[in-house]
């Protein structure tokens, strides 16, 4: 340990106890999003995207990034993107594309049904011998 170490250490201690001793998260830099970013970010991803205005038929985090700078002129990486979105409570989820023109009902059809996963053993009778 260093002098400056020591001393720092005395002098959370004399400023705040036993307690000022305890390492905290450091600060690191403040976030890039208020929270009227936020709150419109929330909004657009509840709303989904326009793909005649925003160019894109689900939202990748690259598009939400490209439409916040766009619309706010803020930058944000890929990586903080992910983090606020999921601050926000959403997930990466995406449904499975359906074609426009897919017919509900033939789905039905081609669905098969599974198999038991236990089957009862046939009992074969048996038969004479041959002569």
């Amino acid at each position: 340990m260093t002098v400056q170490i020591v001393r720092d250490q005395v002098v959370r201690f004399n400023a705040e106890g036993p307690a000022g001793l305890i390492d905290r998260k450091a600060p690191g830099q403040a976030s890039r999003l208020s929270s009227t970013h936020r709150a419109a970010l929330a909004a657009v991803l509840e709303s989904g995207p326009i793909p005649a205005i925003h160019g894109v038929v689900r939202w990748r985090l690259v598009d939400v990034c490209q439409w916040l700078w766009e619309e706010h002129r803020v930058t944000a990486a890929k990586q903080t993107m992910s983090r606020e979105v999921r601050a926000l409570g959403y997930r990466k989820l995406s449904a499975r594309p359906r074609h426009h023109a897919q017919a509900e009902d033939a789905i039905e059809n081609f669905r098969k049904p599974s198999p038991p996963a236990w089957r009862k053993l046939r009992v074969r009778s048996a038969s004479p011998p041959a002569p």
